[in-house]
């Protein structure tokens, strides 16, 4: 296992999640916790026994002090985290459903996150970090921090880290499709490995099948992309193979949020581990079957020793 790490970057949230189904229009109660895709990796990471350091920018309001406190409990670095006196930290609600997509409502406008800009990234020292993961949520939020991400892109190709990137499609916050999938392309012919959902590949590629897909971002100079397909597994794609990896079975979805971040955390602990390809999907699929099956967005991701139990209980 490797001896360095894993440096993120997004928007924390507080995550209110309803205790009774519903609309939440009708919601009264709540459990609180915290969310974002990027710190559910960071969690996962770390659940794993990994190393990981947050960025992010939070302001000065109870929400900063929960996700902080949340962050430190599950031994997530924290020092590089920037404040705002002017913004506030955002937060979402959730509804509570037993199966399938909950309904979700952002708070997150001229949030203190959406002002991160590059000179919040100067004093990272890339050198204690083997890995950058990058999701298309930052670069939505606002051109500053669209700018940052690009930054820190170009900074971690050159000290050398490997960089993975889910593009985690957030249409709402772009300020048009057009310009979303421009961006999204471009940052993800800067990564090492891409990690789209079949919905988004074909948005993003403007094609059909899984062949026509792979062969435009293979043109694009991208070395790997695994293509996530839900229940069906994942779709593994390089200049040497092409391959279809099978998922696993759930009997009962839960909740879906959280699947993806839960497939970036196999793939990232497994190539920094250095496992096969293959291998690494295998496991991505796995906590991604494990975290369906849970409510909250991250609290399913699994310690090595329940990953290891489900993986060969469910051969």
């Amino acid at each position: 296992m490797s001896d360095k790490g894993v440096i993120l970057v997004g928007e924390p949230m507080a995550l209110f999640m309803a205790t009774v189904a519903g609309s939440l229009d009708g919601v009264t109660n709540y459990d609180v916790d915290i969310a974002g895709a990027e710190i559910n990796v960071a969690i996962g990471m770390t659940r794993l026994g990994h190393r990981a350091s947050y960025i992010t920018k939070l302001g000065y309001d109870p929400f900063a002090k929960l996700i902080e406190k949340r962050l430190e409990d599950s031994s997530i670095d924290t020092s590089y985290i920037k404040y705002s006196p002017e913004r506030n930290t955002g937060f979402m609600l959730k509804n509570l459903v037993f199966e399938g997509d909950p309904e979700i409502a952002y708070f997150r406008k001229n949030s203190a996150a959406s002002q991160l800009n590059e000179d919040d990234l100067k004093d990272i020292d890339f050198s204690n970090y083997d890995n950058l993961h990058v999701t298309g949520i930052m670069p939505a939020v606002s051109k500053s921090a669209r700018q940052a991400i690009y930054s820190l892109v170009t900074r971690a190709k050159e000290e050398g880290l490997f960089i993975s990137f889910d593009p985690n499609l957030r249409p709402q916050l772009w300020e048009d499709e057009e310009t979303m999938i421009e961006n999204i392309n471009n940052l993800a012919s800067q990564a090492d490995i891409f990690l789209p959902g079949i919905n988004e590949a074909k948005l993003l590629s403007k094609k059909d099948t899984l062949d026509e897909i792979v062969d435009f971002y293979l043109g694009l100079g991208i070395e790997s992309m695994v293509i996530k397909l839900g229940a069906d597994g994942a779709y593994l794609a390089n200049k040497k193979e092409r391959k279809l990896i099978e998922g696993y079975r759930v009997d009962r979805v839960v909740d879906t949020v959280g699947a993806g971040d839960g497939f970036a955390v196999g793939m990232v602990s497994g190539l920094m581990e250095g496992l096969k390809m293959e291998d690494c999907v295998l496991r991505a699929n796995a906590i991604g079957a494990i975290q369906v099956q849970h409510r909250s967005d991250n609290q399913g991701l699994p310690s090595r020793e329940d990953l290891n139990l489900f993986m060969e209980e469910n051969k």
